[in-house]
């Protein structure tokens, strides 16, 4: 009983308390590399479907609904929420303006050079 206890105890001391950001930088990539930008953008677009199901049902809107206020079919509204990334912009504006919500855009620039050639 009192190796198991030691045991447990080695164990304790070996793990390392790590932050999201920390988690993120070594099981996805650091901030920047391809693997760390793909997976911020598939999250962001995630999010995105997430806010149009959840609008459209305070709306008390059907997918059929929403697609005729649109013009566009049943299957492209369930599809916009699960998977929005082969969406376009004005899609989204257009699903945004049926629903009567706001959209606000922020557009960060990256300040290093840009070379031209």
């Amino acid at each position: 009983m009192n190796l198991k206890i030691n045991r447990m105890e080695t164990k304790k001391k070996k793990m390392k308390m790590m932050t999201l950001e920390e988690l993120k930088d070594r099981d996805i990539g650091k901030v920047g590399t391809p693997e760390r930008d793909q997976y911020e953008f598939d999250l962001k677009m995630e999010i995105l479907g997430e806010m149009i199901k959840s609008v459209r049902k305070e709306r008390h809107l059907t997918q059929e609904q929403l697609g005729e206020l649109i013009g566009v079919k049943k299957s492209q509204i369930s599809k916009l929420e699960r998977n929005t990334k082969n969406v376009t912009i004005e899609t989204i504006l257009k699903v945004f303006n049926a629903l009567k919500a706001n959209v606000k855009f922020s557009v960060q620039i990256d300040r290093s050079d840009l070379n031209i050639a």
